[in-house]
């Protein structure tokens, strides 16, 4: 006898992003309004009766609340039941990731003092593209221009600043300048990254088991990463002892590669990048890993987010090799100055400092330069500047 044929209906019942949507609409039912507005992209739980979110880059506390704690650990259990996750007396804080892209952390006690505690980042459904992020001036062409042809030089870059400074929208937008038949493997504990390329491998990390076991850490997926033929290794977010084999996979012909990190300065960039690799479980001399820090990383870019929610790029510093006694050596090019009066951090404009780019000398970069004319006075020949 034939099986009925499945209408819309029961196609819906096995949908399971319907499915999480129509069951956690009820418990989420305090803050779903918040998870539905484009605007919002992170909802805080400080408890019941204690809710923030982020909206258009303020920070606002809203009237919503949950009824009590029970119904928050409610919430709490049903959202990470249908992630396939469960919270422990060994595991009082859990990472998830939910189908929509979107990120949950929990804490509870005795971690969190204040009870049950979840913090949702919105997934962004559109990323931005450069000529938007040059028109918000979250960056100058000229500065755009510049990474263009960095990345098609496969210069290593690295992105630096604080959280929710734009690290990520900005790598994704300048993913267009990576020639499209190169094959791309991403690194990431929460996959955030839309790169803008049709060869692209994305790996996540996962979690232990309550017994903890099946465990899959960054360090290990960046490993298997080099196994997989890539052009170019994108990691989401270096931490932690993973740093070294970045930098040695960096230092041996995977060029072109880029990374995000929390830092407020380049320089303290690289001095969180070596006290990470000194995590590792390699004993590696502080002058050899400095030397390999200096010709691994090509650029930083540093980024801040300011009082006017807007996200922008302070500065690009280059990385020069190491000195006579094995310091770092930085080189500014472009640098964010304030106009001539202005105390106001939000007027700061984004200015060439002047200085030459290293791969100013190079030949390919010259020819790439060449139709850009933005770059003509950063890649004009010393000798003609003298003339």
């Amino acid at each position: 006898m034939d099986e009925p044929e499945a209408g819309p209906l029961a196609a819906e019942l096995i949908d399971p992003t319907a499915i999480f949507s129509k069951t956690l609409r009820h418990f989420l039912a305090p803050i779903w309004a918040f998870l539905e507005d484009p605007t919002v992209v992170e909802v805080m739980i400080n408890g019941p009766g204690e809710i923030y979110i982020e909206q258009r880059g303020q920070l606002v506390k809203t009237e919503a609340r949950f009824d009590n704690e029970d119904s928050l650990l409610a919430a709490i259990r049903n959202l990470l039941q249908f992630v396939g996750k469960r919270l422990s007396a060994d595991q009082p804080m859990m990472d998830a990731r939910l189908p929509d892209g979107s990120r949950v952390h929990v804490a509870m006690p005795p971690c969190s003092k204040l009870g049950p505690c979840m913090t949702i980042r919105k997934f962004a459904r559109e990323s931005f593209d450069i000529d938007y992020l040059v028109g918000c001036s979250t960056l100058t062409q000229e500065l755009a221009d510049y990474l263009k042809v960095a990345i098609q030089t496969e210069k290593n870059i690295l992105f630096a600043g604080g959280t929710s400074s734009g690290k990520t929208s900005l790598m994704n937008a300048l993913s267009v300048f990576i020639p499209d038949e190169q094959r791309i493997v991403i690194i990431e504990e929460s996959s955030e990254l839309q790169l803008r390329r049709s060869h692209v491998i994305q790996l996540e990390t996962r979690a232990p088991d309550r017994y903890g076991r099946g465990e899959v850490n960054i360090r290990e997926l960046f490993r298997n990463s080099l196994r997989m033929r890539p052009d170019r290794i994108i990691v989401g977010e270096v931490r932690g002892g993973e740093a070294l084999d970045l930098i040695q996979a960096l230092t041996s012909g995977h060029g072109g590669s880029m990374s995000t990190m929390h830092a407020d300065t380049p320089m303290d960039a690289l001095n969180r990048l070596e006290t990470m690799a000194l995590m590792s479980d390699v004993a590696i001399p502080l002058n050899a890993l400095r030397t390999q820090i200096a010709s691994s990383i090509d650029i930083i870019i540093e980024m801040a987010r300011f009082r006017d929610a807007s996200r922008r790029v302070v500065q690009a510093t280059e990385v020069r090799p190491v000195d006579e006694q094995y310091r770092y050596q930085l080189a500014d090019v472009f640098m964010m100055k304030l106009p001539e009066g202005s105390k106001r951090l939000d007027d700061g404009v984004l200015t060439w400092t002047g200085e030459r780019p290293a791969m100013a000398g190079e030949v390919q970069a010259r020819l790439l330069a060449q139709s850009l004319p933005s770059l003509t006075a950063l890649f004009a020949d010393k000798g003609s500047e003298e003339s």
